[in-house]
């Protein structure tokens, strides 16, 4: 039997050919990435990207929550860069990675430059499409490289891809897109963003441009090496079952907008919290119990919001003091907070043999709190909600949705973009009316 092969599988899948829970996780995922992208457009770093978009990649695309117009390049970056400007989209166990949120900009960028006249449900089997190509590039990649490399790395070949097929491009010129895009994708060495966070972030952005960029030069007739993470023979488990197992199913949503290794400490700190209801004045000291990537997180103070979202410590002390951890935890204000900064210094982790030995199929943390009774409160083992074994609900995921949202988008809008997400249907008007909504500026007002 015939390995199943990205090209063949693009131009042969439809959405009858999708599953019911597929289809219908697909709307939540980009109705979370969409809210996350709003978010995304109220940080530094999707203003500082957009102003070197504006002078540097001019074209006439239009854009992800912007009114200006780029190169199917330049949509793509700032798409990317402004969802992953917020640690709080998708991602998948397997790849230690994200898929979305490379692709949907990726997808919607070149679907703008060729004015493809799709209808609601072909754009969600494209999207469905790019989450089963990229959970796979992804493992593969993982599988044949020595580094920890970023999520751009290998979301450069789904980014290609998608718009090799959006183009139209040829068997021959679409294997060439994914090697190019595989050849160029940044190679970035996650762990040193971990240790020394700022806006690189995962690398998406410049992997989905990058991959947009390949399959606009392989139109052109540039020619690039077999894809090895898709070519390969030792990778071809991962491949045969395009299709078949939907590795759609198998990402995770955040409930907070935090690195996903810092989470099931989180988690745990906000099960010990509700539990025990105890005050910041109360603790006296905290061990933090996880995986050793976990631990790799950030633990001082945060200066910036990337050094919030990918700390360990201070969400943990926001959920053991103040209940929760949103947008406002990751923001410049909270990091003044006397109260966070107390609880932050008496915080102590751990890594242990048990939590590394499941890592990355599971994340595991436990905590313990104590009080300055000398009373120990501990939790047991914790993993994270939003795992595939413990997703979030539907409702959770359109609250999660608005909450992110409100912050830069007027109640309404938001409304009108939950609601055009789940009215794409067979028609092309479904897919024109939320384009509308998304690409332009977050109405405020």
């Amino acid at each position: 039997m015939a390995i199943p092969d990205p090209f063949s599988f693009l131009q042969d899948l439809v959405w009858e050919d999708i599953p019911a829970d597929v289809q219908d996780f697909a709307r939540l995922l980009l109705l979370d990435l969409l809210g996350v992208g709003l978010a995304g457009t109220g940080t530094d770093l999707h203003k500082i990207v957009q102003r070197y978009a504006s002078r540097n990649l001019r074209g006439a695309c239009s854009v992800l929550f912007c009114d200006a117009s780029l190169s199917p390049e330049g949509a793509a970056l700032l798409g990317a860069m402004t969802i992953d400007a917020i640690d709080a989209h998708d991602g998948h166990r397997l790849t230690k990675g994200h898929v979305g949120c490379a692709v949907l900009p990726a997808l919607l960028a070149a679907v703008s430059d060729c004015e493809v006249p799709l209808s609601g449900h072909h754009f969600l089997t494209l999207l469905v499409a790019g989450y089963e190509i990229g959970s796979r590039a992804g493992m593969a990649l993982h599988q044949t490289a020595c580094d920890y490399h970023t999520s751009g790395a290998w979301n450069a070949i789904t980014a290609a891809a998608l718009s090799a097929h959006v183009m139209g491009l040829s068997e021959t010129a679409f294997a060439h897109a994914i090697g190019i895009a595989e050849y160029h994708g940044p190679r970035s060495q996650m762990m040193r963003v971990i240790d020394h966070p700022t806006m690189l972030k995962d690398g998406s952005g410049w992997g989905s441009m990058a991959g947009v960029a390949a399959a606009y030069l392989a139109a052109e007739g540039f020619t690039g090496a077999p894809a090895v993470s898709v070519m390969e023979d030792e990778v071809q488990s991962h491949w045969s079952t395009l299709g078949q197992d939907w590795e759609t199913m198998h990402q995770y949503l955040k409930a907070f907008p935090v690195c996903r290794w810092a989470q099931p400490a989180v988690q745990a700190a906000l099960d010990l919290q509700k539990r025990y209801n105890f005050a910041a004045s109360d603790i006296a000291g905290v061990q933090v119990k996880t995986f050793s990537e976990g631990t790799r997180l950030w633990t001082g103070i945060p200066e910036t919001t990337e050094q919030a979202q990918y700390a360990i410590g201070f969400p943990v002390a926001a959920a053991l003091v103040r209940g929760e951890v949103g947008l406002p935890e990751i923001s410049e204000q909270a990091f003044a907070d006397p109260e966070l900064r107390a609880v932050l210094d008496a915080t102590r982790f751990e890594a242990t043999a048990e939590y590394d030995a499941k890592f990355p199929a599971e994340r595991w943390a436990d905590i313990s709190v104590k009080l300055q009774s000398g009373t120990v409160l501990s939790g047991g083992p914790t993993t994270a909600k939003g795992d595939p074994e413990t997703q979030l609900t539907r409702e959770e995921i359109i609250v999660k949705f608005h909450h992110l949202g409100r912050a830069v988008c007027a109640a309404d809008h938001l409304k009108e973009i939950e609601a055009a997400v789940f009215a794409l249907d067979g028609t092309t008007v479904s897919f024109q009316r939320l384009c509308d909504l998304i690409f332009r500026a977050p109405c405020r007002v």
